[in-house]
């Protein structure tokens, strides 16, 4: 057997060597799953960025999502450049207004702001009323734009001395809830229709139907004090 050069058994001890070595840093070194002390930037080849998060902003750690066109779709930053502060989550529209962001002081939405229900006239003979007797007939209706999948409701209900009356809700012409007997109130939570995926963004006609029952002549009264979206 012709004998190789010492030079070259020992490049082969060498390079034996150093792939154990190799081998041992890649199983004990750990998951790529972490980003300390930068920022991490996903995008196109062209250099821009999608999606980032990490610190760039003083002591500031930040996160931002755009859209492909570049503008803001996303972000969650104070913009004081400290590490302590809290920072708001914002929601962008394709112009990058903002549509959407949380109450950093108490909790809570800070913007949409949101409708609420005016206060309401508390003289009873003032309220939406009817003397109708034998049919339910409307006194009032509102139309809303469905946001959420649920609604609550809550309405006063008086009757005249001496009468007695029924109260009850109609949402896009479909009865919704049970039916309230004067004086009691009508107070109802539940979905605003059978099928959320196409009522939303939608009108919504909500109407209030009282009627007179019993044997005494009277006028039912019914003034809407709640009213308010929420989710399943």
């Amino acid at each position: 057997m012709p004998q190789l050069p010492e030079d070259i058994i020992d490049r082969l001890t060498q390079m034996e060597r150093r792939i154990q070595q190799l081998s041992t840093a890649v199983n004990s070194r750990p998951a790529l799953n972490t980003v300390s002390g930068g920022a991490l930037s996903v995008g196109p080849a062209d250099g821009s960025a999608i999606f980032r998060v990490g610190r760039w902003n003083g002591s500031e750690y930040q996160m931002e999502l755009r859209r492909q066109t570049g503008h803001r779709a996303i972000s969650m930053y104070n913009g004081d450049g400290t590490a302590t502060s809290e920072q708001p989550l914002r929601i962008y529209d394709s112009a990058e207004r903002e549509i959407f962001s949380d109450d950093i002081g108490a909790g809570g939405i800070a913007r949409p702001w949101l409708n609420m229900l005016p206060p309401q006239d508390t003289a009873v003979a003032r309220w939406p009323q009817t003397t109708a007797t034998g049919n339910f007939t409307t006194i009032a209706m509102s139309y809303n734009v469905v946001w959420q999948p649920n609604m609550r409701l809550l309405i006063n209900t008086r009757a005249s001395s001496g009468a007695t009356g029924q109260v009850r809700v109609l949402v896009n012409s479909a009865l919704w809830g049970g039916v309230a007997d004067t004086p009691a109130d009508f107070d109802y939570s539940g979905p605003i229709s059978s099928d959320f995926a196409s009522a939303y963004n939608t009108l919504l006609k909500v109407e209030i139907q009282a009627v007179v029952t019993g044997t005494t002549a009277g006028t039912v009264y019914a003034n809407p004090v709640l009213m308010y979206g929420r989710q399943t």
